[in-house]
């Protein structure tokens, strides 16, 4: 029985209340009390809630008592205990020698699946706490706790998890640590949502043309299809859309899907993105070591951009996963297994490097198997008209301005530029103009300006003119010269790696003015 009492606030009520339940023979288990308010749990008796409430309201001060289903710290605790329960991950409170506490729902159902994946007689419920969670789950914790958070690799029910430990402080009035065991699978979706910006689906490509259709026609065929798919088409054509759409028409549009831009990395860390790494494997790895995107693509599919900039040692590694789709972590000596689709991409022609010995012709055939290739906008002059549209809408919304109109003179010239850098120079010149627009339609001098500001930037136009140029120092004069140099070059030269070739200096440096002037990589 639990009783609310609700009484004025005078010295020494709490006490006459207490003598009524002894002089009543009744045992108390819990008691709360706050300011004209005292909780009580009596243990189990046969005695009639209204005899007590009678003797209660005999009490002088006591103005009404009544019976509740919870005390109001067991109905903290219930509300508390329903929220983590509701938590994906499973959360497991351990003490200062390392033994289980509290646990939720989802890590009860991972220790007793863990237990019987072992063929093991599982310990369910209360039997797991008191436990040592190391005991169970192999985890390894140093005692005493440390005071900062720790991350470790796990097997767990012959899945990959990763457990983070996190010490609870002195400040909070208790000692011990809570594990947060998190699945490689769900970690590679959170990833796969915080790179896709929109929803990206077959019918986000935009085009009425013949190549486009065909190119739609067969990316839902071979949506259906768990092989590799090899994406051709110029820089700017929209590779990853497609990558997208195909991956969010498949059977795997629930997994993750994840990009690596090959051309975008040196080859050590190109290798650790995409295979991980294990404890251990070199200076500065991080502890306990890290998966990789592999990994982390679990029951999804896996973006190779611009993967003809792999360096031989990669292509060989990544060759060898697609004969059997296992791999090894950096430094690491376990044979591990992805269950991942892999879509590669690229606007160079392979078979010309193959040729020269630049890239794997075994790794070709077997990235090759099904392939799509992307027209380049100048070869479908027929839906710029469209693409067009669709990015002053985008534009207009995005800046929060009104919808301007495309003049026929503006989409005349539009339709006859040749668009050497495609969708992505159009769209990037259509921003331009609506940002800069003031009113009424855009017209084709709207279009010309923007366009010539794109081929004939700002600085060189001064220099053949012999215009005088604003400088304010040597410094900002370079950093001038530095961004209108890689803008210039960046479009015909679209990887770090090509562009700190023809310029002849480090890669590290483009990348870094690359990410300093805000140039698109």
């Amino acid at each position: 029985m639990r009783i609310e009492i609700k009484s004025e606030d005078r010295i020494g009520i709490s006490q006459e209340i207490l003598a009524m339940f002894t002089r009543l023979a009744l045992d108390i288990q819990a008691m709360e009390v706050s300011s004209q308010f005292i909780f009580v749990h009596l243990a189990k008796n046969n005695i009639n809630f209204d005899i007590v409430k009678q003797a209660l309201m005999n009490v002088a001060g006591v103005n009404n008592c009544r019976e509740v289903e919870l005390l109001p710290l067991e109905s903290r605790e219930r509300h508390l205990r329903a929220l983590v329960n509701r938590l994906p991950d499973a959360i497991i409170d351990i003490d200062e020698n390392g033994c289980v506490m509290v646990l939720n729902q989802a890590s009860e159902e991972l220790l007793v699946s863990h237990q019987q994946y072992n063929k093991v007689t599982p310990l369910m419920g209360d039997q797991l706490r008191g436990v040592q969670v190391s005991d169970i789950l192999g985890l390894e914790i140093a005692l005493p706790l440390l005071d900062k958070v720790s991350l470790q690799n796990l097997d767990i029910a012959g899945q990959s998890y990763i457990a983070e430990i996190s010490p609870i402080s002195e400040q909070e009035n208790s000692s011990g640590a809570v594990i947060s065991l998190k699945s490689i699978s769900s970690l590679g979706r959170q990833i796969s949502i915080l790179q896709t910006r929109e929803q990206q689906a077959i019918e986000n490509i935009i085009g009425q043309s013949a190549s486009i259709k065909l190119l739609k026609e067969q990316t839902i065929r071979f949506a259906e299809l768990n092989l590799p798919v090899l994406i051709n088409g110029e820089t700017g054509t929209g590779k990853e859309l497609v990558a997208r759409a195909l991956h969010n028409a498949s059977h795997r549009q629930q997994a993750p899907f994840l990009a690596l831009n090959c051309a975008a990395l040196p080859e050590h860390l190109l290798e650790s993105e995409l295979f991980g790494y294990a404890n251990g494997a070199f200076t500065g790895a991080q502890k306990g070591g890290k998966p990789g995107l592999l990994e982390l693509a679990e029951g999804g599919t896996l973006f190779l951009d611009e993967v003809a900039e792999m360096s031989p040692y990669l292509q060989a590694k990544l060759l060898r996963f697609l004969q059997d789709f296992t791999f090894r972590r950096l430094g690491g000596a376990k044979e591990l297994h992805a269950n991942v689709r892999i879509l590669s991409a690229t606007h160079q022609d392979l078979l010309a490097m193959i040729a020269k010995k630049q890239f794997r012709e075994d790794l070709f055939y077997r990235l090759n198997v099904l392939n799509l290739n992307l027209p380049a906008l100048r070869e479908r002059v027929g839906d710029i008209a469209l693409i067009a549209r669709h990015f002053v809408v985008l534009a207009a919304a995005q800046m929060n301005l009104a919808l301007p109109k495309l003049d026929r003179d503006a989409m005349q010239l539009l339709s006859s530029y040749h668009w050497p850098g495609n969708i992505r120079e159009l769209q990037n010149v259509l921003f331009r103009v609506v940002a800069l627009h003031e009113s009424g339609d855009i017209s084709s001098k709207d279009i010309s300006v923007a366009l010539a500001q794109f081929k004939q930037p700002e600085l060189t136009s001064q220099i053949e003119n012999k215009m005088p140029i604003e400088i304010i120092d040597w410094a900002s004069a370079q950093a001038r010269f530095e961004q209108q140099l890689l803008t210039d070059l960046h479009p015909f030269y679209p990887t770090t790696r090509k562009l700190a070739e023809r310029l002849k200096v480090s890669h590290n440096k483009i990348a870094m003015k690359l990410r300093q002037f805000g140039i698109n990589n």
